[in-house]
């Protein structure tokens, strides 16, 4: 998983920016807006600051709901014989 990280990490921009490593709902709760809560303190912060904010999601599935959320998709990679990420950025006020 190191070769994973080191890979998103040369995909930052050198700017300062948030970095959001990990965010999870349980499936069973998915929908019901627990991801957007989880989320919110972080992007306001983001806004207040003007500061914009990166993550790498690995699930396909997950990209709608961070668009809504204004993160773009920047690049997508697959590592050999492991699994594909989607880095994604989000300008402040998005």
């Amino acid at each position: 998983m190191n070769r994973a990280l080191a890979g998103a990490e040369a995909l930052h921009e050198d700017r300062p920016h948030y970095y959001l490593s990990n965010i999870g709902v349980d499936p069973k709760v998915q929908g019901a807006g627990i991801g957007s809560a989880l989320l919110r303190p972080v992007l306001d912060l983001c806004d207040a600051e003007a500061v914009p904010a990166a993550l790498e999601s690995t699930k396909q599935h997950n990209i709608p709901f961070y668009e809504r959320h204004g993160f773009q998709v920047r690049e997508e990679f697959q590592l050999p014989d492991g699994p594909s990420f989607t880095l994604m950025w989000r300008e402040p006020g998005s």
